[in-house]
């Protein structure tokens, strides 16, 4: 494989192609319709070319990447259904969603070349292709969805490819129970937040206590409705069967815990309560064989002042401990912040553990 294409150059295109650029001896060549990404692209050496013309981008290209929104993804698949594709070519995409697209090229009889589903799951609260970076797909899932007649060796091809590229962890799953499961713990969540957001709004317009007191937690719990609009438009759209199915079971849960207080039942509250933390707690813990091992964090209590954070990592990079994730849970004026810090293995957190407990800091094993 010689010739790669990213078809869209922002964050999770330009950071594929970077990873391909970087970590591969394959040529990148970026598309993308405003000639200004594309320029970016090229400056700053996320590819080695940038076109704003499709047919140069993926002449003889080996593997092709759909770094589009999900509206846009049928439409693109369908212009490269009218190309001349290298008869070995692979076509990958990188949505959010899976069924309708994997439907749509298993029908498109034209594309000469095998297209296979792709999910990695992997974000940044930046955006555009001068966000992109290497080390945004590193340990994350990254989900592939092939068409059942997809000849296994495709399959195989694309996946070293992307796990020489990214450092994701691999994954191969059916497109549907994708879309059920990202709805699940993706799609629903920001229904709900701007369900949420959008109810205290409405109660605001005659009372402004609502906003001036929506801090903390309020904050962190509707953080994601803050979410482009019209992606999130084409997701619910794309997933429609999957979401309908899970708000359905949304609204029975809600009737439930309604009836709950209506009845002043104390039992079926505090059950109601229960069984979230003890499903929360379990999270990193359950996870089935073969999958992603569970996390190792643990959680600092930091007062709200410059430099903590920086002295907490200072802390453990004197002991040489790699810390795969950092973020602050909570953090307000004159109240101490948590610091969430997830380590690679058990070891590494217990090291971590009893470092930062002898730098005076406060240190636990759950939230």
């Amino acid at each position: 494989m010689k010739k790669a294409a990213v078809l869209g150059t922002g964050l999770i295109g330009g950071s594929l192609a970077l990873c391909l650029k970087e970590r591969t001896d394959m040529e990148v060549h970026g598309y993308d319709s405003s000639a200004e990404s594309v320029r970016l692209a090229e400056a700053s050496g996320v590819v080695h070319r940038g076109h704003t013309e499709l047919e140069p981008a993926v002449e003889g290209a080996d593997v092709i990447f759909l770094a589009v929104p999900v509206g846009s993804a049928p439409g693109l698949l369908e212009w490269l259904a009218g190309l001349p594709l290298k008869p070995s070519c692979i076509v990958s995409d990188v949505g959010s969603t899976k069924g309708k697209i994997v439907e749509h090229a298993g029908r498109l009889s034209r594309l000469g070349a095998t297209f296979i589903g792709g999910h990695p799951m992997a974000g940044s609260h930046r955006s555009g292709v001068q966000a992109a970076s290497s080390l945004l797909f590193e340990n994350a899932y990254y989900v592939l969805t092939p068409i059942p007649a997809t000849p296994l060796s495709e399959v195989q091809k694309l996946s070293r490819l992307l796990e020489k590229a990214t450092r994701a962890r691999l994954v191969i799953m059916d497109p549907a129970h994708h879309d059920r499961v990202v709805g699940a713990i993706s799609h629903l969540p920001h229904i709900l937040a701007a369900a949420l957001v959008n109810q205290v709004a409405d109660y605001n317009a005659s009372n402004e206590w609502f906003h001036r007191l929506a801090a903390g937690g309020f904050r962190d719990l509707t953080r994601v409705a803050a979410s482009d609009p019209v992606m999130w438009r084409d997701i619910l759209l794309s997933n429609r069967e999957a979401v309908l199915d899970l708000l359905e079971d949304w609204t029975e849960g809600m009737r439930r815990i309604r009836e709950a207080v209506h009845n002043s039942d104390a039992g079926r509250i505090e059950g109601f309560f229960r069984r979230a933390k003890e499903a929360r707690e379990g999270l990193p813990e359950r996870r089935k064989p073969g999958m992603i091992p569970p996390a190792h964090e643990i959680y600092v209590d930091v007062p709200d002042i410059p430099g903590e954070i920086a002295g907490v990592a200072h802390l453990l990079g004197e002991e040489g401990i790699n810390l795969r994730n950092i973020g602050v849970m909570e953090n307000r004026e004159d109240r101490a912040g948590v610091l969430r810090l997830v380590l690679n293995t058990e070891e590494e957190r217990e090291k971590a553990e009893k470092r930062l407990k002898a730098g005076g800091y406060q240190v636990f094993t759950s939230e």
